[in-house]
């Protein structure tokens, strides 16, 4: 390969000419950065900021990455977490998350067989149109990853309930070792797909749209969990008020929201009393899902909350506030 260049007169005159094209070829093949999305509950979110941004200050420093954490009500749809970007090139990445994810595995301080390191979970949110790089033909590519790295590689199906909603979840289960080969091979494979690059700076809130409830002006809410149902409540918009207060007093709102496995037993407390409480207070009707019934591509169980907006609104806080004070409280 022929290289041609202007060359300054100077570095000929001063013989710095070997320098200068050091230095020309490592700006050609510097490695250019990218990034990592994945999932943390919002409880877990503190311990990762640290008082005062403490923790990511230092996990930053040390790192050399950008980490970058999604607002408390900016969470992924269809689950109640937060989303977690890492940038930088791929080294500090791999770095900055084996911080996050040991942090997070201490402040669970788990008991049980503490000879053998724990298996835990990561989410990792890829977009649709990126996901065939990682599955490969026949899944020859997702299959080489779970034997290259000894993790567990699931990518969830796309989830039509929510509209327009173009992103998945792959979770990577195993010790942090196994999920950090796991995110450097999947890292390197999206590396080489210039749509992956290209939403590096797309916002971590989701429209409005993706969630499972719009209100109309007067707090009327209707699910659509399709486009059509979407044009539908467009239509409402030209409907009078009094269409609306119909439909107010006809059909009660509701929406759905993810709770971990481990934490559902906190919503229902010792003989349901818990969720009989925030039902109470709340005004609202609140189901969940059987044991198995999960959200999908997560392990959080449905947690359906019917009522109206105010009511909705109030028990979902209640039950939010339920699991972090828990959460807090193992940490201490």
């Amino acid at each position: 390969m022929k290289i041609s260049c202007v060359v300054p007169k100077f570095l000929v005159d001063y013989k710095y000419i070997g320098d200068f094209f050091d230095i020309f070829l490592l700006a050609d093949n510097a490695e250019k950065p990218t990034y990592i999305r994945f999932l943390v509950s919002n409880a877990s979110a503190g311990s990762v900021i640290g008082k005062g941004g403490s923790t990511i200050t230092e996990f930053q420093s040390k790192s050399g990455a950008r980490i970058q954490l999604s607002r408390s009500h900016e969470i992924f749809p269809g689950t109640s977490d937060r989303i977690i970007m890492v940038s930088g090139a791929i080294d500090d990445i791999l770095k900055a998350m084996e911080l996050i994810l040991a942090k997070l595995l201490n402040e669970l301080n788990i008991k049980d067989n503490e000879d053998a390191e724990p298996r835990t979970k990561v989410r990792l949110i890829v977009s649709n149109i990126s996901c065939g790089s990682i599955i490969g033909k026949g899944g020859a590519t997702i299959k080489s990853f779970i034997d290259g790295s000894q993790a567990g590689i699931k990518i969830s199906p796309q989830d039509n309930n929510f509209y327009g909603l173009n992103d998945r979840l792959v979770t990577v289960t195993g010790t942090i070792d196994e999920q950090l080969r796991a995110v450097d091979l999947i890292l390197s494979k999206l590396c080489e797909d210039p749509h992956y690059s290209q939403a590096m700076h797309a916002p971590f809130s989701y429209p409005a749209t993706y969630n499972s409830m719009s209100y109309a002006p007067n707090g009327a809410g209707v699910k659509f969990p399709n486009h059509k149902v979407h044009l539908f409540l467009c239509a409402f918009s030209v409907l009078p008020e009094f269409v609306y207060m119909s439909i107010q007093e006809d059909h009660s709102n509701s929406i759905t929201i993810g709770v971990s496995d481990e934490h559902i037993g906190l919503v229902l407390g010792r003989g349901g009393r818990n969720i009989m409480e925030i039902s109470q207070v709340s005004g609202s009707r609140i189901k969940i899902s059987d044991r198995g019934d999960f959200m999908s591509g997560t392990t959080d169980r449905k947690v359906t909350i019917m009522g109206s907006q105010r009511a909705i609104h109030q028990a979902e806080l209640m039950i939010m506030q339920k699991v972090a004070n828990a959460t807090e409280s193992v940490m201490d």
